[in-house]
């Protein structure tokens, strides 16, 4: 073994811990291997960022704005909310909708996909009284399988397609995917309807959701601001530091009879004004000792918390929302954005004390309190996505039918082979702009930029495997193991270990990293290497076991209120299932 193959293999070993680890973000552990690998001379400084340039990246990108588009139009939210009704047979409902999430997934990103149908999911779920858990985790695992069906459907799909360009100078198309990953598709969505739902534990089966998933009733209450108050002649913003030792929440304000819910941060608070707050009983009377405050009222009803111009909000943190390892304070919630922090639900949890102690997680859901006209951006700009349709129109209407044509011209050009998908999806992309359906100031916002840098770092990398000699070395193992077996007995070992290796990493690394390995076994054992690169497709998006294989998973753990050990549980069966039904396609549509 040369000292680049250790020194690659070193840091391969390294990302693995750090995605696993997680208290790095994905795309600033890639870009530091990418990095290490160029200071310890493995990658060339000429070829270090080459990856920014590749066609996946333009494709992954494209996607990503037309996915936006799409979202935007509003077309795909008017129909989720007549496919998503709420059936009395349970089997009925979460098929529907995990189909539904399947084939919106096999058209735009996945990740996407379903922060449009959870909105509506939620709701069909109340009206049912059926708990939310019901559903969520068939909607999250049917929008993964969708991906499976495209090459559009997933980034990995997009990496194993332009990697197979590189090695036989054409990639795969956009419905080569389809055979097998339509098929793998419809029996899991079928398992998901049928026998998965059930392996969920009873409480979370249980657990009613006709009730709010914040019930914050006992918590508003309204204090008068007395003669001799200390609170007089201080601003809210001065209020905010009292209020947060306390862990009290400043939610609105009365004055000459008119409630201001609308509260800047500078107001000064005057005699007579009553304060009205979110708190629970000990801190209530904590808070109205410290500044001499009357308590005039018992318990409330929280509309007093929302008005026509002022909202309440349930929205979740998304898995690269800024607010991910922060606090309140050092995000300045109220100053920037305009919304006040009511309430935090973690797992099915609810948390309403030292909100301003609390350190943001993905999958946080939360309830706040903002302004009808700014809340949406400013929620867009944190990356918390709403779990509830608005009582507002949103989206460009008009411009759906612009959005579908444009997607389904650029699926049409690269089918017929008349443009290459990725100048296809480019000029769709283009289309989202130049129609207005996509605004050209917001155009920047839609790309997920972590998963562009992931991409563009795990490429180079990718290719110091191979030029090093590492892949033919990793490949060289696997094979001594399986010694003396068939071509499709290892392919079937290729499969699990990065299916695996996808459950407890990002999927696009995983992709990147065992495709040029999956090459290599198979012109070791002169089989087709096209086999090879679609096991690794459909295994690495595959991650159903834990809530940090794939975003989706780790949106869908707060509203659904599920514990990391639940995702196993339905995820497990699902992947071997996977696992037999796959292998044997793969070998028939793409012959060993």
């Amino acid at each position: 073994m040369t000292n680049e193959q250790i020194t690659i293999l070193v840091i391969l070993v390294g990302v693995f811990i750090f995605f696993l680890w997680g208290r790095w973000r994905y795309d600033v552990v890639a870009f530091s291997a990418l990095m290490i690998s160029v200071v310890s001379g493995v990658i060339s400084p000429e070829d270090a960022f080459n990856g920014f340039s590749h066609p996946a990246v333009i494709t992954v990108a494209a996607v990503l704005i037309i996915s936006s588009g799409l979202a935007i139009s509003g077309v795909i939210d008017r129909i989720a909310h007549i496919v998503v009704p709420p059936l009395k047979s349970l089997f009925l409902q979460i098929t529907i909708m995990s189909s539904f999430s399947a084939i919106l997934s096999a058209l735009m990103n996945n990740v996407a996909a379903l922060a449009l149908l959870m909105p509506a999911t939620i709701d069909s779920a109340k009206k049912a009284e059926r708990s939310p858990a019901l559903l969520l985790m068939p909607l999250s695992f049917g929008s993964i399988l969708g991906g499976l069906v495209t090459l559009i459907g997933t980034p990995p799909n997009i990496v194993i397609a332009h990697y197979r360009e590189t090695v036989s100078g054409q990639p795969f198309s956009m419905f080569d995917f389809s055979p097998v990953g339509l098929v793998v598709a419809i029996v899991g969505v079928f398992f998901l309807g049928t026998i998965g739902w059930r392996l969920l534990p009873k409480e979370r089966q249980a657990k009613s959701a006709s009730d709010e998933m914040f019930d914050i009733d006992d918590y508003v209450a309204e204090c008068l601001v007395g003669e001799g108050s200390l609170a007089i002649d201080k601003t809210i913003k001065e209020l905010d530091e009292t209020a947060d030792s306390c862990d009290v929440r400043i939610a609105g304000l009365i004055r000459d009879g008119k409630r201001i819910l609308r509260l800047s941060r500078s107001r000064i608070i005057k005699q007579s004004d009553i304060i009205i707050l979110n708190a629970g009983p000990k801190e209530l009377d904590a808070f109205s000792h410290k500044l001499n405050l009357e308590i005039v009222g018992g318990k409330y009803d929280k509309s007093l918390l929302f008005s026509d111009d002022v909202a309440l909000q349930e929205a979740v943190v998304s898995a690269d929302s800024r607010v991910i390892g922060r606090k309140i304070g050092e995000i300045r919630l109220k100053s920037r954005s305009a919304l006040n922090l009511l309430a935090v639900s973690r797992q099915g949890q609810k948390i309403q004390k030292q909100l301003h102690q609390l350190v943001f997680k993905s999958g946080d859901v939360l309830l706040l309190q903002g302004d009808n006209d700014s809340m949406t951006k400013s929620m867009d700009r944190l990356g918390l996505l709403p779990l509830a349709a608005r009582g507002f129109a949103m989206g460009k209407r008009g411009h759906g039918g612009i959005a579908i044509l444009l997607l389904a011209g650029a699926i049409t050009a690269a089918a017929t082979g008349f443009a290459s998908l990725t100048i296809a999806l480019a000029i769709a992309a283009l289309g989202m702009v130049l129609f207005s359906i996509i605004p050209v100031r917001d155009l920047y916002h839609t790309i997920d930029w972590p998963v562009i840098v992931l991409v563009a770092s795990m490429i180079p990398i990718g290719g110091a495997l191979e030029s090093t000699g590492t892949t033919e070395l990793i490949a060289a193992a696997i094979l001594d193991i399986s010694i003396g077996h068939s071509a499709f007995f290892v392919m079937a070992i290729l499969f699990i270990v990065t299916m695996t290796l996808s459950d407890l990493m990002n999927n696009v690394a995983t992709a990147v990293m065992m495709a040029p390995i999956a090459v290599s076994m198979a012109h070791s054992l002169e089989a087709n290497p096209d086999s090879f690169l679609m096991a690794v497709a459909v295994s690495s998006s595959c991650a159903f076991l834990t809530p940090i294989g794939h975003k989706n998973n780790a949106l869908i753990m707060g509203p659904g209120g599920y514990k990391f050990g639940d995702y196993w549980r339905m995820g497990l069966p699902l992947e071997i299932i996977i696992t037999i039904v796959a292998l044997p396609m793969i070998a028939w549509v793409w012959p060993l």
